[in-house]
């Protein structure tokens, strides 16, 4: 019978209604190019994009960008995403120069300590501005939406001014904008300036003016990831993360040392990160398990417009703290020696390096994690994506 992947009709996904949700966490983003690069190994040659909506957030944005302006061709999309992430260095990202880069740090402390009005950063990245404008032709985007291979794509970042969660979505005709608490859908045409926004990390890289307001990293205050793919349609949604193993047993240590600065940070950056995508799948299949009370004869009789929402969750496999750590010389010495002090060289302080390490060892690494899971698991991708 040979591989039963490839031996099911695919044509395109059920009405493009599956929609891709990206998740941010700065170079933890390699490990999603690992799972979509089995999902077009699988997937027929010359496929267009088998997801109508995609959404991204911080580093997802640029990958969620990659997919939406090669929509016409996904196998085409991935390995043009791969070949970014495969070879990454960082001063592909960020200025790794010393001037620069001590520079930079000195206005940084110096901001910390007296306060300024002026634009500061510890990281200047121009170089990433630079790749992505040399990476991704965002005029596709609306080629692919007037041809029919793409339904939305959505980039949200965070206003630093009203504090609003805001997701920028560019689509077809029939979508408005939509409005919950501290969260707003705004039909634009997405630009670099989006996607820029959507990954610039507090204090470590610069905020992003659209419009009348400064924006900052789209994980930061976004308490509904998965949201802007249901209002722009998504039926069931699939969704790579980039924690780690979340089954997995959590084994409390009892320590002596106090927490390293570069331990406390990294706390931080994962509650950004990491804790209110975990949040809103549960809550999502909270909300599922009790639509599924309620008959379907009886929702419509009430108008009871919630429907039950498909969700299929790929992540890692492995703690990527610890694959960071086996990394940790790979960044730049003026990063590293700048940033050793604060604890980054311990495996306790390793989380806040998985999302600096923009070098082809640890991406690579990630690359090939991502792949490995979901190939274990490319069966129930199929079903789940062609919804059989």
């Amino acid at each position: 019978m040979g591989d039963p992947v490839l031996n099911k009709t695919m044509g395109n996904a059920s009405q493009h209604e599956c929609g891709l949700v990206l998740s941010g966490g700065g170079a933890r983003a390699a490990y999603q190019v690992g799972v979509l690069r089995a999902i077009a190994e699988v997937l027929p040659a010359q496929m267009q994009n088998p997801f109508g909506v995609v959404t991204g957030t911080s580093a997802g944005a640029f990958n969620a960008a990659a997919i939406a302006t090669h929509a016409f061709d996904f196998r085409e999309a991935v390995e043009s995403i791969e070949n970014v992430w495969a070879n990454f260095r960082s001063d592909q990202v960020y200025r790794t120069d010393s001037s620069r880069f001590y520079r930079n740090a000195g206005r940084w402390i110096t901001s910390l300590i007296k306060g300024s009005d002026d634009p500061v950063s510890l990281l200047d990245n121009t170089p990433l501005r630079e790749l992505v404008e040399r990476a991704i032709p965002f005029y596709r985007i609306q080629e692919a939406i007037d041809q029919g291979f793409l339904r939305a794509i959505s980039i949200t970042a965070s206003g630093y001014t009203s504090g609003e969660s805001i997701s920028f979505f560019q689509g077809q005709s029939d979508y408005h904008n939509w409005e919950r608490s501290r969260r707003l859908g705004v039909k634009t045409e997405i630009t670099i300036d989006h996607v820029m926004a959507s990954s610039a990390i507090p204090l470590i890289f610069p905020a992003v003016r659209i419009n009348r307001e400064f924006f900052g990293d789209g994980a930061i205050r976004q308490t509904a990831p998965v949201s802007s793919a249901l209002h722009l349609g998504a039926d069931r949604v699939f969704i790579i993360g980039v924690s780690g193993n979340r089954t997995a047993p959590q084994i409390r240590q009892k320590v002596s040392v106090y927490p390293s600065m570069a331990q406390i940070v990294g706390h931080v950056m994962n509650s950004a990160f990491l804790d209110s995508l975990e949040g809103d799948i549960e809550r999502l299949a909270r909300i599922n398990n009790t639509i599924e009370l309620i008959p379907e004869n009886v929702r419509e009789r009430n108008g009871i417009k919630l429907r039950p929402i498909g969700v299929m969750t790929v992540s890692p496999s492995q703690c990527l703290d610890k694959i960071a750590a086996q990394h940790v010389y790979e960044i730049p010495k003026n990063v590293r020696l700048f940033l050793r002090g604060s604890g980054v060289s311990n495996q306790s302080g390793a989380s806040i390096l998985s999302y600096l390490l923009f070098e082809k060892g640890f991406c690579r690494e990630l690359i090939d994690l991502g792949y490995h899971d979901a190939m274990l698991r490319k069966n129930e991708i199929v079903d789940f994506i062609f919804d059989d």
